[in-house]
């Protein structure tokens, strides 16, 4: 019955394997629980609150994912979509969260109706195969600078917008636990990555105590604590929302930019890691996507419901596959780790963000395999490649290197006479990206 539910036709289940795929997804994935209150409570939400919905909603979409969609992907509120909610909606546009929740609840059930009706299949199959891989190679990218930004090894620069920070106890220790994952990785170790966030945890363990202070890098002196073991879970957002006046003219430009938004970060998510993963079908399209798109709708649906922001397809789902999930029993597993920290939320301080680090800037080299894809001696295709590739991490937005990767696309093809390679849905998705700029 198991093998039935997340494995696809004619797929050996491997559930060791899939297994430790699912708690590597977890362990990169897991700051969320604790990073998305912290961003959503300038919105004046309780923190407990948001922690509650994000735990429940994190859970109840990967292993939708799992049952549903057969993928090993997982889904827990995005970032980027909760900083626009709390600091543009609520805060720019003063707009209270409870009608902000009713925003993202009803973009969520717009995306439903897209993806029953497979308006988001026939996105998918609009975007060109060359933006396809430079989607996975932007990702790639992104997810290494979240890691080098997490470990304090890449740091803001007035001179030269971005540096490397200076040798010192917190990028040393990194260096370490990077080359010792890399060695694993190497040697094709099974659990690698798993490995290197517990390694680096433990070399991290002596900071602030035996020698360094992180306290310049993070704000306390150090960086593995223990917070305790329980906290009471807090269910006071749950049907918050406020339905009705979320649904005023003046709300529906903010539903659109979520409704965008998410569309465009899944769908690129979901092209990014099939690519990378080889999750893909015979006529090159990702696996189940129909499938997917609709559990990706339902978590956003229900993050208005439970009180959060929306709930969407995440990149670091990538870790997992790397070490071999490939059904959908990695995202049941990833899903399933997060349901008991609705009670013990205090045991992932344990877990810094500096070990996590080296996991997320190795997969960027796992998924920069399909870049080598790229016709790069055709500059028509070459370009807009290359825009939606780099502007990915040096935009920080997914949604903004497939906006530019799409529009640079549309002109280059039209004014070099080759307007046959711009489907009809292609010029459809042109006119919400112009929209999307112009709203946001």
């Amino acid at each position: 019955m198991l093998k039935k539910l997340v494995a696809r036709p004619n797929e050996v289940l491997d559930i060791r394997t899939e297994i430790i795929a699912g708690i590597t997804t977890f362990l990169a994935s897991m700051y969320i629980i604790v990073v998305n209150p912290s961003i959503l409570s300038h919105a004046g939400m309780p923190f407990n609150a948001v922690l509650t919905a994000t735990v429940l909603v994190s859970a109840f979409s990967s292993i939708a994912m799992g049952i549903y969609a057969k993928n090993p992907i997982l889904l827990a509120p995005g970032m980027g979509l909760n900083a626009f909610f709390t600091y543009s909606v609520v805060l720019g546009m003063h707009v209270s969260y409870q009608v902000a929740l009713g925003a993202v609840f009803w973009s969520g059930v717009i995306f439903i109706l897209l993806s029953v009706f497979n308006v988001r299949t026939a996105i998918v199959k609009a975007i060109p195969q060359q933006i396809r891989f430079a989607i996975a190679g932007g990702i790639g990218l992104f997810i290494s600078l979240i890691g080098f930004e997490n470990a304090r090894f890449i740091v803001s620069n007035k001179t030269t917008i971005l540096s490397f920070a200076t040798l010192n106890v917190i990028t040393a220790t990194f260096a370490v636990g990077l080359l010792i994952t890399a060695i694993l990785v190497a040697r094709r170790v099974r659990g690698a990555l798993i490995f290197g966030i517990v390694i680096t945890t433990l070399l991290a363990v002596p900071i602030g105590r035996l020698y360094g202070d992180a306290t310049p890098f993070y704000g306390h002196a150090t960086l593995v604590d223990w917070k305790g073991v329980f906290a009471r879970p807090d269910f006071s957002l749950f049907l918050k929302l406020d339905f009705i006046h979320s649904l005023e003219l003046s709300i529906w430009p903010v539903i659109f930019v979520f409704l965008f938004a998410d569309m465009f970060d899944s769908l690129s998510t979901f092209i990014g890691v099939a690519e990378a993963g080889n999750l893909i079908d015979e006529e090159g399209e990702p696996l189940n996507i129909k499938e997917s798109l609709i559990v990706d709708a339902f978590s956003t649906a229900i993050s208005g419901l439970f009180g959060t922001s929306s709930g969407t397809s995440y990149i670091e789902s990538a870790t997992g596959i790397e070490e071999g999930g490939r059904t959908g029993l990695t995202a049941i597993v990833a899903g399933l780790l997060f349901l008991p920290f609705i009670f013990f939320a205090p045991i992932l301080s344990v877990i810094p963000a500096l070990a996590t680090a080296p996991a997320l800037v190795l997969v960027g080299v796992f998924m920069m395999q399909p870049v080598t894809k790229i016709n790069w001696s055709k500059y028509d295709d070459a370009i807009p490649a290359f825009l939606a590739m780099i502007l990915i991490p040096f935009t920080y937005s997914i949604t903004q290197g497939l906006i530019w990767g799409f529009l640079s696309w549309t002109v280059i093809k039209f004014f070099t006479g080759k307007r046959n390679e711009i489907s009809p849905m292609l010029w459809v998705i042109d006119v919400f990206s112009i929209l999307a700029l112009v709203l946001k």
